[in-house]
């Protein structure tokens, strides 16, 4: 038998959430936060994010990126 050996291409991983039918609409993308540490880490998505101009925000183990580079106002 033999195994096939996988391999993670962290670009395409980043493609993949911001060519999300949602992301393209402009609207929110959620990502575990040890999910993106284990990938891609951090750093790489916060640099992603501010590329494109959008805002990332980290509650309950979660990053919520809004795919809008329009400026958000927190009501609460």
């Amino acid at each position: 038998m033999t195994r096939r050996i996988q391999t993670f291409d962290p670009e395409k991983w980043l493609q993949q959430i911001f060519s999300a039918r949602v992301a393209e609409k402009g609207g929110v993308v959620r990502r575990a936060v040890r999910d993106v540490e284990a990938r891609i880490g951090r750093t790489r998505l916060e640099l992603e994010v501010r590329r494109r101009g959008y805002h990332l925000a980290e509650c309950g183990g979660q990053f919520i990126i809004v795919c809008d580079p329009r400026p958000i106002h927190l009501v609460c």
